[in-house]
This record gives C-alpha cells, sequence and structure tokens, in this order.
C-alpha cells in the first residue's frame, strides 16, 4: 500500500506542475524553482514533514522534497553554527543529491551525442 500512495501521490504533484506549464505561459525552468522554494516554505511552517510521512517517498522525491530537505539542513546548520549555517546548511543536506546528479550527468552527455547542429 505504500507503493501505491507514493505512486499517486506524487503522480499528483507533477500532474499539477504539467498542469502548470500547459495553463500558464511559465517556463520549466521557473515552475522547478517555484517547486523547490515552495517545498522550503512549507518545511519552515510545519506542513511538509506530517506530509512527508505520511506519502513518503511520493512526497520526497520531487522538486517539492527537495526543497524541504534546503529547508531541513539549513535550519540544522543554524541551530549548530550560528549565521553561517544559512549558507552552508541546504549544501551539507542536499550534497549526496547534488553529487549523484551531476556525476550522472556527465556520463550521459559521455555516452550520447548532442543533436546541435553546426
Amino acid at each position: 500500500m505504500d507503493y501505491v500512495k507514493a505512486f499517486v501521490v506524487g503522480g499528483i504533484i507533477c500532474a499539477l506542475a504539467q498542469i502548470l506549464m500547459e495553463k500558464t505561459k511559465m517556463l520549466p525552468g521557473r515552475i522547478m524553482v517555484l517547486l523547490v522554494c515552495l517545498g522550503a516554505v512549507l518545511g519552515a511552517i510545519g506542513i511538509y514533514q506530517p506530509f512527508s510521512e505520511w506519502a513518503g517517498a511520493g512526497a520526497n522525491v520531487p522538486l517539492l522534497g527537495f526543497g524541504n530537505n534546503l529547508w531541513n539542513g539549513m535550519k540544522e546548520a543554524i541551530d549548530k553554527e550560528g549565521f553561517i549555517g544559512i549558507f552552508k546548511g541546504g549544501f551539507t543536506a542536499s550534497a549526496v543529491g547534488i553529487s549523484a546528479a551531476l556525476v550522472f550527468s556527465y556520463i550521459a552527455s559521455l555516452l550520447c551525442e548532442s543533436k546541435m547542429k553546426k
């Protein structure tokens, strides 16, 4: 049942983002930033954590979960290190995900050919 719940919640989040792309003139990059910021704001006001515990990976994997992860890392770093935690916390909390994205995108660039015309 957990898999079904994660699939449905993740699908709803992605469907809402797709509707936003189709019905507005916002570019995909701006929608991605909006989702990350929305996840951070929902985490800051305490709504995202209970939702995340209920929905599991369906809420943690999309960009909303990444924004919440950035917020949680920043909050912990501010509690430990003070003002400098504003700058360090998000990177520390999401370092593995960011590193994986960079490594796998580099591998994909080596395996695939560019379709740019000269």
